[in-house]
């Protein structure tokens, strides 16, 4: 709309600017005359003021019966003043109208609020984005395992779909068959491609690699884990911050202070002997200069930018204020299991004896356990899993309650087992094996033997394993002068184990879920302000009680209500990377704010003509230009804030 009636109104103001007898005294040029060719910069002028600056009078309108006077009411004070002087004195009344002023006044308002939509319309991009990763249409499988292309409003749960090499995913589900890598970057922020195969989720919106898929649709349309996220994006987009309220009210004085400096300017020319027309033009000038344009521009602006960079980086901002306070943080706490560590068993460490590699016992344990349910069997089969081993299959499997299982492996009798196995064996580890099961002791992890014949050829570190992600998280945020804390309701030897390994500051063990909140507000004591980083679920009390709450390991489940953010991946990176885009966001808040309102501590007086009597004075349309020029740095500062390197 802005861009429309500023070309309109262009074409307008031009011959207003030809016709006008001072504009061809000053560039010594006469302009086509005709009858009635003298009224032409009246009716061009008028024809702008009626066209292209109604909406800012309805705009003024609107702000003063919310009573909340601010931009809006200074530029329709400006262009009415100028309008109704103007008209006077073409109807007679002694003075010079300013037709041309008020033409390419209000040209160049509607240039810079086309300037400033367009701005927050490319920030708020995000959602568009967001909303194209959809595709439009899915190919379902029917009965026979025949295709059929269906449009992606009409899936429902429970249809199964065929996912082609390079096609985007049109629904959230589960992979029945196939195997193959995703790209979820667009979701998670994530570069790196996702192995999918039977039983693993699948997320609207991110595309297919080189393999076939075939999977069962689980949520559609707004249940869909895209569908939370945009939900969140917008949310935030919309949501005040502290640092908007202070701009509010900072606009809404420089609104009154505006106003007054105009009155006084009125009255100062006035009482000097200035004639009405320059009397006028100070006050335009000083009105238009005073336009609070870029001090409004100056939060929203950052606060859009800021949520799409989060968003592209897999940090959901839910609320604006836990993301300003950030940038304050003390101490930030994390919950040890899911967050720091991930929530399910590995094998941390190993020792093998001579002429056994590391991957071999491995693979032979992770065989011998292939039957098993038990944590441990788990822990065996999963790493061997991520190590991408070969297992072999195994015959004879045997359960020994208690004590571990026996099986036949590639014509090998072997036994998995703890310390009892041993004692009941009577057998005794070589040196290697029993140091490492030593070790394994005092870190509170349980020791796991491989068994052959009367030979014990290797032993398992089996514990809830630390993210490979969590030492570097702590690094960063050591290196942000920030502390970190750890809560858990493990052994005080567990969590001891977890905190040297990763070089926590302060570590709270054996803590019940309902004994969290008190943690935190011990923490808070002193003014210290405190992050709590959980899953969300059972940390939901820490989570809100904390200054600043981190859903964590919430993978593609948007639904978290009690943090302030939400993280797509589990990772604890993603904690320090919330405090960089922080104070990097609260920096752009304060340079634009201290640039939208200080440049009026010497525009204003300019406009009002302090230096009149050195021959320096502003022009309305001038005026225009600097305040136009003062939102497009405003703009331009923040679009900076792309630069930033979370």
């Amino acid at each position: 709309m802005f861009r429309d009636r500023f070309w309109i109104s262009l074409a307008l103001t031009i011959p207003a600017l030809v016709w006008e007898p001072m504009l061809q005294k000053w560039f010594g040029y006469t302009a086509l005359q005709f009858p009635g060719s003298g009224y032409i910069p009246a009716i061009f002028g008028a024809a702008v003021f009626l066209y292209g600056g109604w909406v800012f009078v309805k705009g003024a309108w609107s702000e003063l019966s919310d009573r909340l006077p601010g931009m809006m009411t200074l530029i329709s004070l400006a262009i009415v003043v100028a309008f109704l002087y103007s008209a006077a004195v073409t109807l007679g009344y002694p003075g010079h109208a300013l037709w041309w002023e008020l033409a390419t006044l209000v040209t160049i308002m509607l240039l810079g609020h086309w300037i400033e939509m367009r701005s927050i319309f490319q920030a708020q991009g995000a959602l568009k984005e967001l909303a194209k990763l959809l595709p439009d249409t899915a190919v379902r499988i029917t009965r026979g395992d025949e295709t059929e292309v269906v449009p992606v409003a009409a899936l429902r749960d429970g249809d199964v779909l065929l996912i082609r090499p390079g096609a985007g995913i049109p629904a959230d589900g589960l992979v029945k068959s196939g195997k193959s890598s995703v790209n979820e970057s667009m979701i998670t922020g994530e570069s790196k491609l996702i192995e999918k195969r039977e039983g693993d989720k699948v997320i609207a919106g991110t595309v297919n690699g080189q393999g076939s898929l075939r999977v069962e649709v689980t949520g559609t349309g707004d249940r869909t884990a895209l569908a939370g996220i945009m939900r969140l994006v917008a949310q935030a987009q919309t949501s005040r911050s502290r640092a908007q309220a202070l701009a509010d009210r900072a606009a809404f004085w420089l609104t009154l202070i505006a106003i007054g400096a105009g009155v006084v300017t009125f009255i100062a020319w006035w009482a000097v002997g200035a004639t009405l027309d320059f009397t006028i033009m100070r006050v335009v000038t000083v009105l238009v200069i005073a336009c609070p344009h870029a001090l409004g521009l100056a939060v929203p602006l950052v606060t859009a930018i800021s949520t799409t960079i989060g968003a592209q980086n897999g940090l959901l901002v839910r609320d604006r204020r836990g993301l300003e306070e950030a940038r304050n943080l003390d101490i930030v706490v994390f919950d040890k299991t899911g967050t720091l560590t991930l929530g399910s068993h590995r094998v941390v460490s190993m020792a093998v004896e001579d002429g056994v590699t590391e991957d071999d016992a491995l693979r032979l344990a992770a065989a011998v356990e292939g039957d098993a349910e038990h944590p441990i069997a788990n822990a065996l089969t999963t790493s061997a899993k991520e190590r991408g081993l070969d297992v072999p299959a195994a015959a004879g499997f045997e359960s020994m309650a208690g004590v571990g299982v026996r099986a036949e492996v590639e014509g090998r009798t072997l036994r998995v087992g703890g310390p009892g196995m041993l004692r009941r064996l009577g057998l005794q580890p070589g040196t290697r094996i029993q140091e490492a099961a030593e070790t394994a002791a005092a870190n509170a992890q349980s020791a796991t033997y491989l068994i052959e014949g009367n030979r014990v050829l290797a032993v398992f570190a089996i514990a809830d394993a630390v993210r490979p992600e969590s030492k570097e998280a702590v690094e960063r945020l050591h290196a942000a002068g920030i502390k970190v804390a750890m809560l858990t309701g493990d052994s005080k030897a567990v969590a001891d184990s977890v905190a040297r390994e990763l070089g926590i500051d302060v570590v709270f063990a054996e803590v019940l879920p309902e004994d969290k909140v008190a943690k935190i507000e011990e923490l808070q004591q002193g003014g210290r302000k405190v992050a709590m980083v959980g899953d969300g679920v059972n940390d939901a009390p820490a989570l809100v009680t904390a200054d600043v709450g981190v859903a964590i390991g919430a993978g593609t489940d948007v639904a978290v209500e009690a943090g302030d953010v939400v993280l797509v991946r589990s990772d604890p990176r993603d904690v320090p990377r919330i405090v960089t885009l922080s104070r990097a966001s609260y920096r752009k808040m304060v340079q634009n704010l201290w640039w939208a309102a200080g440049y009026n501590i010497v525009a204003i007086p300019l406009a009002a003509g302090v230096l009149a009597w050195a021959g320096i004075l502003l022009d309305p349309a001038v005026g225009a230009i600097l305040m136009s020029t003062s939102t497009i740095i405003v703009a331009i500062n923040a679009q900076l804030l792309r630069r930033t390197a979370l």
